[in-house]
């Protein structure tokens, strides 16, 4: 199958993508009956999360629909009011798992574990996963219509120590503390005892050694 290049046009933020598939356009529509907290609903042509949802029927007047929607993109909350009968496009948005293969300029280059398509995400979609990559390392990725919104890295990572000051000797305290630089160039703080060539373990969600 050739090769379709597909350029976003949502926002800088969001990766261009390699495709060997042509995209669905047939997408569903939700109406408020179908509403549920977890639902992926796209509004304005950007992809949300409805993380909250309360039916709400007052004394007089008609039943509505309160809403709390978190952008996928910003990672901003709205709230919205929607009435019986109303209705919200669904988001095509998938979760998959990629490997890490290497950093181009300021950019970082995933392949589908499956399809082998490749992502190239910007700085702005990474974050600071930087701080964690290895070569190889599967990371997961949010897609909206094909192209990167979100890649998280696993919740926890080994990662070997390149440069620290001496620890004391004999100082196994985990009280003591000191800066440490990672074989991903990025610095967390370990205890005093950790030496060079040292392998740590360390949470992605926190950045604290574990």
């Amino acid at each position: 199958s050739r090769s379709v290049s597909s350029e976003s046009t949502l926002s800088p933020l969001f990766c261009t993508l390699t495709r060997t598939t042509e995209p669905s356009f047939n997408m569903a529509t939700y109406n408020t009956s179908d509403f549920r907290k977890g639902l992926k609903v796209e509004i304005d042509g950007e992809p949300y999360l409805m993380t909250d949802m309360q039916f709400v029927k007052p004394g007089k007047g008609n039943a509505f629909y309160k809403c709390r929607m978190k952008n996928l993109v910003r990672g901003t909350s709205l709230d919205r009011t929607y009435k019986g009968g109303d209705s919200l496009q669904s988001a095509d948005v998938e979760t998959t798992d990629v490997s890490f293969l290497y950093r181009q300029g300021e950019d970082y280059v995933f392949m589908h574990q499956e399809t082998f398509e490749q992502y190239e995400v910007t700085k702005a979609v990474a974050g600071d996963i930087w701080k964690y990559l290895k070569d190889g390392m599967v990371c997961t990725m949010t897609l909206y219509n094909g192209n990167a919104i979100i890649v998280e890295a696993p919740n926890q990572v080994e990662l070997e120590v390149i440069d620290c000051a001496p620890g004391a000797k004999g100082d196994t305290a985990t009280n003591v503390t000191k800066p440490a630089k990672l074989e991903t160039e990025a610095e967390f703080i370990v205890p005093g005892f950790i030496k060079v060539g040292n392998v740590i373990k360390v949470d992605t969600r926190t950045g604290e050694y574990v």
